[in-house]
């Protein structure tokens, strides 16, 4: 059976899904089968009838990963909201036996399976149950995307205690630039959080563009190294 490793963010809308097919294009250019999935993914629309879960297709894309969509993404909702939510509104009830199940499959064909949230890991998955607990459920050690921009100092180091506090395993956070424009806190936050916590952080990806995909030098921009070493403790 394979690794897997589970991707958050600081927040919604930092670049996980970003984050993620790079890695998977990576891991690929390694020789690794690599496996994905996303659990819920809200704020879907319709297409020949079935809603779309885009983030799941392009993880499915990048990672050229054979499984079906639906097994991908288990539950794509329509509303732009927090899946329990989203889900009660869509008349849905999402098992996490059964989220649990697919992901124990979609791991054992495949060297390394990349699971990807929805926002942060607070959001709720039921009402009283958050990814965050899923992923202490899973056994899933952990990568933390945040904006690199002023105030990621505040909801990185929030997400990285909140992990602690659940006993999760980091791997370690990355830092994704979402604007071209001069920021003194983008050039300086790196520098800081190294003095604020011991978590490693794992690189810088610089803007990129609307839409852009990942250029080559991404391999050069993330340290590989831990999540390689990782990869081999199997």
């Amino acid at each position: 059976m394979g690794q897997a490793v589970f991707i958050t963010g600081t927040d919604t809308g930092v670049g996980k899904t970003f984050f993620t097919c790079g890695l998977a294009r990576l891991l690929r250019s390694y020789g690794y089968r690599v496996g994905v999935m996303k659990p819920a993914e809200t704020g879907c629309v319709m297409r020949n009838g079935m809603l779309y879960p885009e983030d799941a297709w392009q993880l499915k894309e990048a990672s050229a990963c054979a499984v079906p969509i639906e097994k991908i993404c288990p539950y794509p909702l329509p509303e732009p909201l927090a899946p329990s939510i989203a889900a009660e509104r869509a008349g849905t009830r999402i098992d996490i036996d059964h989220l649990l199940a697919v992901f124990d499959e979609i791991k054992a064909a495949h060297d390394i399976t990349l699971v990807e949230g929805a926002g942060g890991l607070m959001v709720p998955l039921l009402p009283s149950y958050t990814f965050a607990d899923f992923v202490r459920v899973a056994k899933l050690p952990v990568i933390v995307v945040a904006a690199n921009r002023l105030g990621a100092i505040n909801h990185l180091l929030l997400t990285l205690e909140h992990a602690s506090c659940k006993e999760l395993r980091l791997l370690g956070y990355v830092l994704n630039r979402l604007s071209n424009e001069d920021s003194l806190a983008a050039e300086t936050n790196r520098e800081v959080l190294l003095g604020l916590t011991g978590v490693a952080c794992l690189g810088e990806l610089p803007f990129q563009g609307s839409g852009a995909a990942l250029t080559d030098s991404f391999e050069a921009e993330i340290d590989f190294r831990t999540i390689d070493l990782w990869i081999g403790k199997t």
